[in-house]
């Protein structure tokens, strides 16, 4: 019997279960629930699982490894597991997707997707957290019209969030808040709409239709993208926007799929049509709406270490990342002084080996409010785990 491939949009990492170990896998897109931790031995079986080779395959495979002739079982057994974890591009897989992609379509509001994980479920222990990350005087900064805020989890990453935060006024509140996230699982050179209102403990809040309507007509946008059902970069955005402003906050929630074709192949982001027509749609509602509007970005920068493919081990601010350190000084500069071309050139470096996941909001804001230019509040980095590192900002905008 021919193996299923294994889904390629699937989150590998080691275990971090210390009397478990192995390859813990989970799917981002929350089609399935199922975490597994495949045990060592039987982590090198899953190359099988490719649409060509065999269950006889697998198990001539487990045999020489492990010099047992009665690996036939573990085989089965291996396969079964990830057929039923939906782990597998089979009847199984494509039924859980269709499954979850219809449950978001047909649901009215935006569920949180990170509550009781990334931050509390309940109210008032959210409060209370929340009240910790953003207890610091304000900062009065004339002509403000926008923030960077990290999209790490707020407990690794709160003094940049309130760096950033901290920057708002209580005049901005009737603004619409056109949030830029990152789209860690969206289509390259693609933009994620969704009129759903994003529900977290503080309650729903408010979608501006009218500029989801015009954002629409544009060939680079998806509408009601699933995307937004799993999504972090703008779900933190709007938790800490509630948490200043209350529940019924209006907001434009924006994905930004990567520039990955500029990146690897050369020009610039708007030399696909798409996203050169999305981008001149977005700086003419940009520059018509004025000061309706406030701008939120939700991004991380460098992405280090073993976890993100390096083969060194990163530790913050420390070895290899004191030239990351420098080389991050220099993109936030450029960004700094709105200078996207030359911001972009510098992203396209070695073809972005920092791995900037917030690359795409930064210069899609860049080309809106080309007039933006940006205080740097504060720079991390931060160890995610023991052996790679997260770097990301607060920044603040004015004109």
């Amino acid at each position: 019997m021919i193996l299923p491939r294994l889904r390629t949009n699937l989150d590998f990492m080691p275990s971090p279960v210390e009397d478990r170990p192995g390859l813990l896998i989970r799917d981002t897109f929350h089609y399935s629930d199922t975490t597994l931790i495949i045990p060592p031995l039987l982590v090198h079986g899953l190359e099988f699982f490719d649409g060509v080779r065999t269950d006889l395959d697998l198990h001539a495979e487990l045999t020489r490894l492990t010099g047992q002739l009665d690996m036939g079982e573990a085989a089965r057994h291996l396969a079964e597991a990830l057929r039923k974890a939906g782990f597998l591009e089979d009847e199984t897989y494509a039924e859980m997707k269709a499954k979850r992609q219809r449950e978001f379509a047909e649901s009215p509001v935006r569920e949180p997707a990170h509550a009781g994980s990334a931050y509390p479920d309940e109210l008032d222990p959210l409060r209370t957290v929340m009240q910790r990350y953003l207890d610091r005087p304000s900062s009065d900064q004339p002509g403000l019209l926008g923030i960077a805020a990290p999209h790490v989890s707020p407990e690794g990453g709160w003094q940049s969030y309130r760096a950033a935060y901290r920057s708002l006024t209580p005049e901005l509140k009737d603004r619409t808040f056109v949030v830029l996230g990152t789209s860690h699982y969206g289509q390259p050179d693609k933009f994620g709409l969704t009129r759903k209102a994003y529900r977290t403990p503080y309650g729903e809040t408010l979608t501006d239709p009218a500029l989801v309507n015009e954002l629409a007509t544009q060939p680079a946008a998806l509408m009601e993208d699933y995307c937004h059902a799993v999504e972090h970069s703008i779900e933190f955005q709007v938790l800490f926007l509630q948490a200043i402003y209350g529940p019924d906050i209006k907001v434009l929630p924006l994905l930004c799929g990567s520039f990955g074709r500029s990146i690897y192949q050369g020009g610039a982001p708007e030399d696909d049509e798409g996203v050169h027509r999305f981008l001149g749609t977005l700086g003419e509602i940009a520059a018509r709406e004025d000061k309706r509007l406030f701008w939120v970005l939700g991004i991380d920068m460098a992405h280090m270490g073993a976890r993100y493919g390096d083969d060194f081990i990163a530790h913050a601010g420390r070895d290899e990342m004191q030239a990351v350190e420098a080389r991050d000084a220099s993109r936030i500069e450029r960004m700094n002084l709105g200078d996207s071309r030359g911001f972009w050139d510098l992203v396209k470096e070695n073809q972005d080996d920092l791995k900037w996941c917030g690359s795409s909001p930064i210069y899609t804001f860049l080309k809106a409010v080309p007039q933006a230019r940006g205080t740097l509040q504060r720079y991390e980095q931060w160890n995610i785990d023991d052996h790679s590192v997260v770097s990301f900002a607060g920044v603040s905008f004015s004109s």
